[in-house]
Formats: C-alpha cells, structure tokens, sequence
C-alpha cells in the first residue's frame, strides 16, 4: 500500500490545503492551494496529474508512479525520485538541484531548459528523453540508458557518462568540459561543435560517431574504439590516442598540434596528411597511412645529462734544482 503524508497528497491531488503565507479570514469561500511541500509519497499513484510549479523539498517519491505528469517548472530540491516512473513526464524548466533519480525511468520524458545540476541518473533509463539547453553541471549519468536521447547545447561541465548507453544520442553543440565518457557506449552518435576540452573517453565505444567540428583540446581517447568516426575539422590539440581503434575514422582538415598518436594504428584512418602528422608526435608502434611518418614525442620532458666530474690535473713535477754557479780560479803571477 503507498505510503504517504497528507499535506503531499492533498497537494498532488489539487485538494485545497491552507496556505502558510495566506492570511485567512473568518467566512471565506476559497482557501489558497499549497504550492511547497515535503513528506513521503513512495510508491503512490500519480500518473497524469497536473504538478506544474510544484515546490517538493526533501520529498520521497521512491518508486511513485509518475507516468505522463505535468512538472513544468516545478521545484525538486533534494527530493528522492529513485525508481519512480516518469515516462512521458514533463519536466520542462524544473529545478531538481540535488535530487535522486537513480534508476528512474524517464524515457521519453521532457528535460528541456531543466537545471538538473549535481542531479543523479545513475543506471536511469532516458531513452529519448529530450534534455536540450538543459543544464547539468556535475550530474551524474554513470551506466544510465540515452539511447536516441536529445542532449543538444546541454551545459554541464564535470558530468559523467561513465558506462552509460548513448547509442545515436544527439549531443549537438553541448558544452561537457572535463566529462567522464570513460568505457561510454557512443555508437552512432552526435557529437558536432561540441566542447569536450579535456573529456575522458577512454575505452569508450563510439564507431561511427559524429565528431565534426568538436573542440576535443587535452581529451583523452586512450583504448576507445572510432572506427568510421568523423573528426573533420576537430580540434584534437594536445589529445591522447595511444591504443585507440581508427579504422576508417575521416580526419580531414583536423587540428593535430602536440596530439600523441604513441602506440596508436591510423593505417587505415582517411583524411590524414604529412603536414597535419608533422604537427603531432609518435613512436615506434605508431601506424599512419602508406607514405606518412611521425615525428618523436619529446614534448615536455627535460632532458637532465649528468656529466662526470673532470679529473684533477696531476700536480706538475719539481723543477730541477738550479745548476751551481760554474767557480772560475784567478791566477796571480807573482
């Protein structure tokens, strides 16, 4: 049975409850609805309800069914929504700064404009939700679904991705700098103009993701397989793709400065050039396409000789002693 406090159900059922800021009067007809409340509502029934500009502080919603509710607006602050069921849910322009919704199912819901900041995801499922503009600083998605989700010109610097599903998710124009792709599955997806600066994304799944015009400065792509992936005209400026997978992978008129390919096979890699190579650095294990050569990676190192100490000149001889002044006999005749 759903357990639940009564101020939150009288709420979420639209029931007029007195107001804390309204002052009322004896005799009158209408009673001012709450709009901010707390309380326990796990595993409660609210499917279709009309929750627009809700203010739901610390509330437990653990399991609740939400399916196709209207959240516009509303206000999670460090409310606990795990495993609630908000399929088809609209959550447009919510606040939910704080809030659990680990392993929720929120697929198809609406996210757009959301702050989901520090928000956890975590092994949710958001298939085809729709997050665009949505920001999302420090929200963790580790292991949770994204396949054909909408994550366009999405702000959240610092997040995680780590393991999750973002199958032809479309992450057109999103701003993740520093973010955790790391063992992500990408396959398909769209990653164009996006701002990756020092994004994580080793080990991660993403053949035949779209790259082009992604700012990918410092990133690390260590292990990953990109087989048929476009990075034309990326920034790859100081990136790591030591054991990565480029099978296929088109980087025409892409921006190697000081990217490592060590230890990294681009053979069959399309769009290379020596003057782009030339740029980048290698080493032995390093494999370019037929006629293309990679120059050492020295960058950064300092180079200590350690020179012996030269040894002391051996202390010059005596001088040998002067000859004795030659004594001359003076004869006297008498």
């Amino acid at each position: 049975m759903s357990r639940f406090s009564p101020l939150l159900v009288a709420v979420a059922l639209g029931l007029a409850a007195p107001s804390a800021a309204a002052a009322l009067t004896f005799g009158a007809k209408e009673v001012a609805k709450v709009n901010s409340f707390g309380g326990s509502c796990v595993k409660c029934e609210l499917s279709g309800r009309n929750m627009e500009g809700a203010r739901i502080i610390g509330a437990d919603f653990s399991g609740a069914a939400l399916v196709g509710a209207n959240l516009r607006n509303a206000r999670f602050q460090a409310s606990n929504f795990a495993g609630a069921d908000l399929s088809r849910a609209d959550l447009s322009d919510a606040s939910m700064t704080g809030a659990n919704f680990s392993s929720a199912n929120l697929s198809n819901a609406k996210l757009r404009a959301a702050d989901a900041s520090g928000v956890a995801f975590g092994s949710a499922n958001l298939t085809r939700a729709d997050l665009t503009d949505a920001e999302a600083t420090g929200a963790n998605f580790g292991k949770a679904i994204l396949a054909h989700a909408v994550l366009r010109s999405v702000d959240m610097h610092g997040g995680s991705f780590g393991a999750a599903n973002l199958t032809q998710a479309n992450l057109t124009d999103a701003s993740i700098s520093g973010g955790n792709f790391g063992r992500a599955t990408l396959t398909g997806a769209v990653l164009r103009a996006a701002e990756l600066h020092g994004s994580n994304f080793s080990r991660a799944d993403a053949q035949g993701a779209d790259f082009r015009d992604a700012e990918l400065v410092g990133a690390v792509l260590s292990g990953g397989r990109f087989s048929r992936a476009s990075f034309r005209a990326a920034d790859l400026t100081g990136a790591v793709l030591s054991g990565g997978v480029f099978d296929g992978a088109d980087f025409r008129d892409a921006d190697l400065s000081k990217t490592q390919l060590a230890g990294v096979d681009l053979s069959k890699a399309r769009g290379l050039t020596q003057e782009q190579v030339d740029e980048a650095c290698g080493d032995s294990r390093t494999r370019l396409p037929s006629g293309l050569s990679a120059k050492g990676c020295h960058g950064g190192m300092r180079v200590i000789v350690h020179r012996k100490p030269a040894k002391p000149a051996p202390p010059a001889p005596p001088a040998p002693p002067a000859p004795p002044a030659p004594r001359f006999l003076v004869a006297v005749e008498p």
